[in-house]
Formats: structure tokens, sequence, C-alpha cells
């Protein structure tokens, strides 16, 4: 299986497209407002259409109600949702249940206890990502430029794909990715020239990067796992929403 690239973050026309046609599998679209990558519902429905067809569409949320989430729904139409709050096992379930739309579910990573959720994610998500746990002073959960010990995710077996995050760049994709072996991998703040600004060099220069360690057959192949197949069946919670 190929490595899959994801961009995040991206909120122009021009950078959508320099990320599409430089080999992005996935676009990330962010609904978050203290997030300076954070767009309206406009200019999602705007970027959505631009990008269908051509990659998957990512809707990121952080701790966000069913509404907000109907809302960045209409507006995207993604094919992917991504939770990136303290969003529990069963939110995971409900959402998922509730909008019929593949949930990837981030986990923030700072030490091997962070490793402890992970099984009962992979239960409920149909991919998760990894990315650097923030500083308890931050006012988002990510995009921060942080890294963290990619060799707590060495020999790391999941039934679901996973994704690698947390201060990658063009310098260090590579390392990364020799490291964890992991399948996918997303950048935001690493290919950006200021917060939420992205840098059309620096998106090219990444993706030629990770995808330059596939060709060097670093990574070993991976079984092959059905794009977007769905977890095992878990009944969500019984909750009243209101859409």
């Amino acid at each position: 299986m190929s490595l899959l690239v994801k961009i995040c973050g991206l909120s122009t026309p021009e950078t959508i497209d320099v990320a599409i046609e430089a080999g992005a599998d996935m676009v990330g679209v962010v609904f978050f407002a203290p997030s300076p990558r954070n767009v309206g519902y406009e200019l999602a429905r705007s970027l959505g259409e631009q990008v269908r067809g051509r990659a998957q569409k990512v809707a990121l949320s952080v701790d966000a109600t069913d509404d907000q989430l109907a809302a960045s729904i209409e507006a995207l139409k993604p094919d992917l949702l991504q939770l990136h709050g303290k969003e529990t096992p069963d939110r995971v379930a409900t959402v998922r249940a509730r909008f019929g739309i593949p949930v990837m579910k981030a986990l923030p990573i700072a030490e091997r206890a962070d490793l402890a959720p992970i099984r009962l994610y992979e239960k409920v998500a149909d991919r998760l990502i990894f990315d650097a746990r923030a500083p308890r002073e931050a006012t988002r959960p990510g995009g921060l430029g942080q890294t963290f010990d990619w060799r707590l995710l060495e020999d790391l077996k999941l039934a679901i794909p996973f994704m690698l995050s947390g201060g990658l760049d063009a310098a260090n994709v590579a390392e990364a990715l020799r490291i964890t072996h992991a399948p996918e991998v997303d950048v935001s703040s690493g290919v950006e020239r200021a917060p939420g600004k992205k840098d059309p060099d620096k998106i090219v220069a990444f993706i030629h990067a990770a995808r330059g360690v596939v060709d060097e057959a670093v990574i070993p192949p991976a079984d092959p796992v059905e794009e977007f197949a769905p977890a095992p069946a878990v009944a969500p919670p019984k909750v009243d929403v209101k859409v």
C-alpha cells in the first residue's frame, strides 16, 4: 500500500490546487474558531467544490456539537470526519452512527502511557491520528509544530490505519517514517510561512520528501486495507441528539 499524505488546514483555492497537484491524497479543512486555520461554512462550501473528485476531503473539528458537525458536513461534504478534541470512545461511536461518515480520532502522545487508549478507540474509529500532546496552556490541541518521540510507535500494530502527525516538515518526515513505518502522514504548520498561511513551496517539498521514502523502499509494504473500511460494529450509547 502506498503512503497516504494529508495536508491539513488548507484555506485558499491556491493552496488547495498546489496540494492536490503535488500529490496529496487528503486535504483537511478546519472548523474550530480558536485555530488560525479556521474557515467559515461558505468558504468551506467553495473549497469543497474545488476538491470534489480530486482528493479526499477531511473536516476537522474539536469537541463539536451535533449541530456544528451537521453544519460542517453540509458545507464541505467530507469523506472523513477528524475528531481532534477530547471526544470519548462513546462519542466517537455516536458521531459515526449518527452521521454515517467514517471517523478519524486524534490521540495526543507525549509518553508511553498515552498509548493506553488506543485499543478502546480502534474499536469505534475508522482511523487514528497520533499528534503531539499540546502544552497545558495551549488554546488548541494541534497544529502547534511540536513533535513527540516517534520511537513510542515502533512496532505498533493496529486493526485500522493510523496517521502520523505533529511537527512534521520536509526536513524530518523521512526520519519519522523510517522509525514508525506509518502508512499515512499529516502536516499543517510544517508547510506554513506563518500560522494559518500555507507556503506552496513547502507543501510541494513535504510531499516529495514523504514520497521519496517510499520510493526508496525504506518502508515495507503494508497489508492491504480497504479504503475507509468500517470499524467493527459497536452499538452507540443512547443519546438524545437534535440537529
